[in-house]
């Protein structure tokens, strides 16, 4: 086997009984495995959103003249295991597959292949940038990525080099003066160190501004050009502020480019959270994941119970009519938190999936993980179920975990989407309070200013 793994559920199988059996499945979305008598039998295994409904496909008597796959009499062991999310499906199902049939089987049958990335080559004498989906041990750090395509990746290095003056040829250079140079060089997108027209001083801090871009995803070049521009405008120099701004229009295009999933990948650090497996009765818990180095942890369950998340009920802002539970009382933020707060228990949750990392070397693995990831991190925005977190930045140098917006997502992910408020005429409710009051004013009772009614729609 290429793996321990092992399936929460059980169960021996025989056609007899097969309803009594199928009976016992949840109907809830997991992995499943169905097995032979025969220990050398392959299993049949896969993934699916309603377990019972799904083996039964598969066990029940077959369909006189149907060609549906049938397994009845094959199956000696069922074997599954619930999840709560598409993300956690696949991560478990790849598992599975790598257990029962090795890494390459289960790349081959999962359809796994290694994103693109940038590539900055650093040990050169005059470094180049380009993309490639080939890991190296050697050149890791200074990968940049994963982009959800080719294309993407290369999109992204054009629009970047057009801001520097590095060079893009693929050569090996040999500097020399009669060097005829290329097409970047003849159009000043390159300082053509093949022509030794730059020392290498002038070309190894052009390098660094070039990785310094890739290393804040262009925020530093946007904030320095920013403050020139600023400057430019104060001193009443609007020809050079509108030049800058013009750069910084460029470079903020340029930055748009690549998502913030995109950065060295062992600085790719994240934790994802998801919906969690409903096999258990703790609706308010869910599944968190965590990303290190590019290589996905988990899960681990995070209960909710306790969080606020009363904004992401309504979509009626904050009102204390729409939210009376605002009205409760929050403690302040110089107050300790207590032993069992969400924070606690979160932090206590991410300290766990920490400890779970272990340093590997297998860049197969790493490949694998980063692809799953792709997967699901480049989905449109609707289809992608569940919320990505990303440590904070100035926070050290691996940073620390945004704790309260972890929680918020969590929160989000149990409740549900936001639900707006039934409409209300307000004029019918105006005109019915001003009736009110005038039909009880002629009774002699002044104090029913205070009484104001509100008028459903339907009325």
């Amino acid at each position: 086997m290429a793996t321990t793994f092992h399936f929460e559920h059980a169960l021996d199988f025989t056609p007899a009984q097969a309803d009594e059996i199928l009976r016992t499945i949840p109907p809830l979305p997991g992995v499943f495995a169905l097995c032979g008598a025969r220990k050398e039998d392959a299993p049949y295994l896969t993934q699916t959103t309603d377990l019972r409904r799904r083996m039964r496909r598969l066990l029940d008597p077959p369909e006189s003249q149907s060609k549906r796959l049938n397994l009845r009499e094959k199956v000696a062991r069922i074997e599954y295991c619930v999840t709560g999310s598409a993300f956690e499906s696949s991560l478990v199902l790849y598992q599975a597959t790598a257990a029962h049939f090795g890494y390459t089987e289960a790349r081959r049958r999962l359809k796994l292949h290694t994103p693109y990335f940038l590539r900055m080559t650093m040990e050169n004498a005059f470094p180049r940038v380009y993309s490639t989906n080939k890991l190296s041990k050697r050149g890791l750090a200074q990968m940049y990525g994963p982009f959800p395509s080719r294309l993407a990746a290369e999109r992204y290095c054009d629009a970047v080099l057009d801001l520097f003056k590095l060079r893009r040829c693929y050569e090996d250079l040999a500097p020399y003066p009669e060097h005829p140079g290329c097409v970047y060089g003849e159009m000043k997108k390159c300082i053509e160190p093949c022509k030794q027209a730059c020392t290498p001083d002038e070309y190894a801090a052009e390098t660094a501004a070039v990785k310094k871009f890739f290393d804040t995803r262009g925020e530093s070049m946007v904030i320095d050009i920013g403050l020139e521009r600023e400057v430019a405008s104060s001193a009443m120099q609007f020809e050079k502020a509108a030049a800058l701004h013009a750069q910084w229009q460029k470079v903020k295009a340029a930055q748009a480019l690549a998502d913030w999933l995109v950065r060295p990948i062992p600085k790719l650090r994240a934790v994802v959270v998801q919906a969690a497996a409903k096999e258990q009765e703790h609706a308010e818990e869910v599944s968190i994941f965590l990303l290190d180095g590019g290589c996905i942890v988990g899960p681990e369950r995070l209960s909710t119970l306790g969080v606020r998340a009363v904004r992401e009920q309504t979509s009626v802002g904050s009102s204390l009519f729409a939210q009376p539970l605002m009205l409760q009382a929050i403690p302040l933020e110089s107050e300790a938190a207590p032993a069992d707060s969400p924070e606690t228990r979160a932090a206590h949750v991410l300290s766990l999936l920490e400890k779970r990392i272990e340093p590997s070397n297998d860049l197969a693995l790493l490949s694998d993980h980063l692809s799953l990831l792709r997967r699901w991190y480049y989905r449109p925005e609707k289809q992608r179920v569940g919320e990505i977190f990303f440590p904070n930045e100035d926070s050290g140098e691996k940073g620390a975990w945004p704790i309260r917006k972890v929680l918020r997502g969590a929160a989000r992910m149990v409740l549900g989407d936001p639900k707006p408020l039934a409409d209300t005429q307000r004029d019918a409710a105006k005109e019915a309070a001003k009736d009110i009051k005038t039909k009880i004013l002629h009774e002699g009772r002044p104090d029913v200013e205070r009484v104001v009614p509100v008028v459903p729609k339907n009325r």
